[in-house]
């Protein structure tokens, strides 16, 4: 096989990615605060996945795996020497002057990049016929920081895995609650889906040797042409994570899900609808039942709510993504206003505090 070099800006969801691809034989470089550099340079990454019929997690070690994993600042990284940029930060991270610069860099030097990011890079949303991205740019902490790319050269991919830091541990440490897919859409070049492909194909077919078994982990990357395919995500972050957001506490994403199963249902179609006028297939969709049932599994509020709890002044706005696209096709429900009203109600109270 060719080894291809992968660099992850953001560390803390990006190690599962970067897990994934060092099991398979792929270098990657983490771009991270100093003390997860170091943490990762000294020990490896550590990722606990569930693996069905297994009663423990097992945990992996990338110390042991055919790739490398490497961690590092974002101003000393060399983009020219990787195949593949991957954009695993909160969006609101990168407003920041030393990853502008890096992002800069990388446009500049032309790299292939895919985002693994609940918000998708604006470069991304103007790939989508008839969508205006100038009239997006107030969905974001900063829009300029995507204007250097070429959207052609962009692509997202769903995060559906559910994983978080679990607390009191190192930071190299991350534990998977919910081992689903990466979803990816292709790039416009046949060339850069073929690099995608290729990375699918490797993540496959690679085994982890637990005990005397070589077991195949979960959480696969998936290719698909539709470049619809990772708007899936919309109606479950609308339906599930950012319900979770209350005028006066953060519940989990399972009490936000089933306290009111039909309304859910009705909030997941219409975010559903939504995407399948912009250009999306229905079965570029995930149905609402196989959501509600994993959801059934998700006891904690989602990370936007939880930063919301902590103070945050900025958090990545699908909520308000959503809305002002459907306001762009004359549309507007009651459901999506409040709960876009809250989460603004929570951040100008953060900003006031801060």
């Amino acid at each position: 096989m060719n080894k291809h070099r992968i660099l992850i800006l953001g560390a803390s969801y990006g190690s599962l990615l970067a897990t994934k691809l060092a099991l398979a034989g792929h270098d990657v470089h983490l771009i991270c605060l100093p003390d997860e550099a170091d943490a990762i340079n000294r020990d490896g990454v550590l990722v606990r996945l569930p693996v069905r019929g297994r009663d423990a997690p097992v945990e992996v070690a990338s110390k042991g795996l055919p790739g490398k994993i490497s961690a590092g600042d974002p101003v000393s990284a060399d983009v020219d020497g990787f195949d593949l940029v991957a954009l695993a930060m909160q969006e609101p991270q990168y407003r920041h002057d030393v990853i502008r610069d890096l992002l800069q860099r990388v446009a500049d030097a032309g790299k292939p990049c895919m985002s693994i990011m609940n918000m998708p890079p604006l470069a991304y949303l103007r790939r989508i016929p008839g969508l205006d991205g100038d009239r997006l740019r107030a969905c974001y902490a900063d829009a300029s920081v995507w204007d250097p790319f070429d959207p052609a050269l962009v692509t997202l991919c769903s995060p559906d895995p559910q994983a978080f830091r679990p607390p009191g541990e190192p930071v190299n440490v991350l534990q998977v609650t919910l081992p689903t897919n990466f979803k990816a859409a292709r790039f416009d070049d046949d060339a850069h889906t073929e690099l995608l492909r290729t990375l699918e194909r490797d993540i496959e077919a690679a085994t982890f040797r637990v005990g005397d078994e070589d077991v195949a982990l979960p959480v696969k990357l998936k290719v698909h042409e539709s470049i619809f395919v990772p708007m899936a995500k919309w109606s479950m972050l609308l339906t599930g994570n950012y319900r979770c957001v209350q005028h006066d506490q953060m519940i989990p994403i399972r009490d936000a899900v089933h306290s009111d199963l039909d309304e859910s249902r009705r909030i997941y179609d219409w975010v559903g609808d939504l995407c399948v006028s912009l250009g999306a297939a229905r079965e570029d969709l995930v149905p609402f039942e196989k959501y509600a049932k994993a959801a059934e599994g998700l006891a904690k509020p989602s990370s936007a709510a939880r930063a919301l709890d902590a103070g945050a002044p900025f958090i990545e706005r699908v909520d308000l993504l959503v809305k002002t696209i459907a306001q762009e096709k004359g549309l507007q429900d009651a459901a999506i206003d409040l709960i876009v009203d809250r989460v603004e109600h929570h951040l100008q109270k953060n900003r006031a505090a801060a």
